[in-house]
């Protein structure tokens, strides 16, 4: 799959692997390009978010959204590198309403900030856990143990 028309100034690196275009674009360019790829390249289905800790390299985090066209049946992955200080991104919820538990996953579980989130509160741990399980750098045995 070759990176889709009007998808290129957003797009800061791109790869083909197993089929699937992964796309990495720059953070404070992501509603901006999912609109794009929802509205005119149809991608209309986020399937989900997640993140990734490349601790102790920086930048730190990968925000990772994985984008399906139905109707074409591809797959894109897309990508955004946030720094390891204060990780903060806008929130896909206003292109995709499906993004807000996903979104709240990864800010339980890794600790980046979603802004314009409708509700970014803790999902899967209480809300009086410490840290973020997810990172590298959290303790294996747990908080306090």
């Amino acid at each position: 799959m070759t990176l889709p028309e009007g998808l290129e100034p957003f797009a800061l690196a791109s790869s083909d692997r197993f089929g699937e275009l992964t796309v990495e674009i720059a953070p404070e360019k992501l509603v901006e390009a999912c609109r794009l790829l929802k509205y005119d390249l149809k991608f209309e289905r986020l399937s989900t978010v997640t993140a990734v800790d490349r601790f102790p390299s920086q930048p730190r985090f990968e925000v990772v959204y994985h984008l399906q066209s139905i109707a074409r049946k591809e797959r894109l992955r897309l990508k955004c590198r946030l720094s390891g200080d204060q990780p903060e991104i806008d929130s896909a919820t206003v292109v995709w309403r499906g993004a807000n538990w996903f979104e709240r996953e990864v800010f339980d579980l890794f600790g980046i900030r979603f802004r314009n989130h409708p509700d970014l509160r803790r999902i899967m741990m209480p809300e009086d856990w410490e840290g973020h399980p997810l990172r590298k750098d959290y303790p294996v045995t747990g908080p306090n143990v």
